[in-house]
């Protein structure tokens, strides 16, 4: 499949070196801000998080919708509350580490999908928003059930069985997650048409 060309570049052009400067901070602010918004949902609040990160890869592509999220994840390191709950780099110490470090391969999928042309259409976008939603539960739940035990944590969350995972990682979210996706896809779509008027 060819390369095309992504939303942001439609609107923006490529760019010198300091408009994707500027592109990752407007992008890392935008899914900090999104973090800290939690939608009334049930079994659980949803945050729009995910959504912003996959708007994130959509817009930019694969490689500057990656760098945006090693921003963001650098700047909860440095002490930022820009994560979730306003949390900071703590955070990399708690049982969601994998979900923040699957972050990055989150957007860099969306955009190899965008830049493929893939996530054009609202039936494109969901499906693939969907399938890289789903497999950020990879990175998520391999840090609690596997490799958290290794560095030393000792928690309840670490090194648990299967049935715990699923109903405190993933059950919970699966809805929100689905309700994420089409949110990003008729967002895409929508750029795109409002793009080609």
């Amino acid at each position: 499949m060819s390369r095309e060309m992504t939303l942001s570049q439609a609107v923006i052009g490529t760019g010198s070196t300091a408009r994707k400067a500027m592109l990752v901070l407007a992008g890392s602010a935008f899914i900090a801000v999104a973090a800290q918004i939690s939608v009334p949902m049930l079994p659980v609040p949803m945050t729009l998080q995910t959504l912003a990160i996959l708007m994130v890869g959509f817009v930019y592509g694969a490689r500057l919708g990656a760098l945006t999220l090693v921003a963001y994840l650098a700047e909860g390191a440095m002490g930022l509350p820009v994560f979730a709950n306003g949390m900071n780099g703590l955070a990399f110490a708690g049982p969601t580490a994998g979900f923040l470090i699957g972050f990055v391969a989150m957007a860099w999928a969306a955009g190899f999908a965008a830049e493929r042309g893939l996530a054009r259409g609202v039936v494109g976008t969901a499906l693939s928003a969907l399938l890289i939603s789903a497999a950020l539960y990879v990175p998520g739940l391999a840090w609690p059930a596997l490799i958290a035990g290794g560095f030393g944590f000792e928690a309840g969350w670490v090194a648990q069985d299967a049935g715990f995972y699923w109903t405190w990682f993933v059950a919970p979210f699966l809805l929100g997650d689905a309700v994420k996706a089409v949110i990003a896809a008729l967002l895409v779509a929508g750029g795109w048409k409002a793009l080609s008027r």
